[in-house]
């Protein structure tokens, strides 16, 4: 059971980007069912990097995206993808030394992470790209 599903209140009207929200959704409802599935460490593992790597793929499009058109909060917008870069990489280092399991508590993280990054932030540089 997916523990997130994109529908269109998720939209910034910028098909790419909303792909790579739709990808980034589809990583967190994979890590979800690794671990309930009750998988391999080495298979959760590689989920967890692949988030990892891809919010940075995504958060680096974004950034070019605003500054293309001028969005007036790129500064401030870059300083939370840089926060919760960093987050999601103190989490991932704890992970691979042992010193936290995947739990409740990060998908909690990453659900609301993502809902209320896209629905509250990236809504706000929308109408920007859109007359872009």
């Amino acid at each position: 059971m997916a523990m997130l599903t994109w529908n269109d209140s998720f939209s910034v009207q910028v098909e790419e980007l909303d792909n790579q929200h739709k990808r980034l959704i589809n990583l967190i409802n994979q890590l979800h069912d690794a671990m309930i599935e009750g998988k391999g460490r080495n298979i959760l593992a590689s989920i967890l990097d692949e988030l990892v790597d891809y919010t940075q793929t995504h958060f680096t499009a974004e950034e070019v995206m605003m500054k293309k058109c001028d969005f007036p909060g790129l500064a401030e917008h870059k300083k939370a993808h840089e926060e919760l870069t960093q987050q999601v990489k103190d989490f991932q280092e704890r992970y691979n030394k042992g010193q936290v399991s995947v739990s409740v508590e990060l998908l909690n993280f990453l659900h609301d992470w993502l809902v209320n990054h896209v629905l509250s932030m990236d809504k706000r540089y929308a109408p920007y790209l859109a007359k872009s």
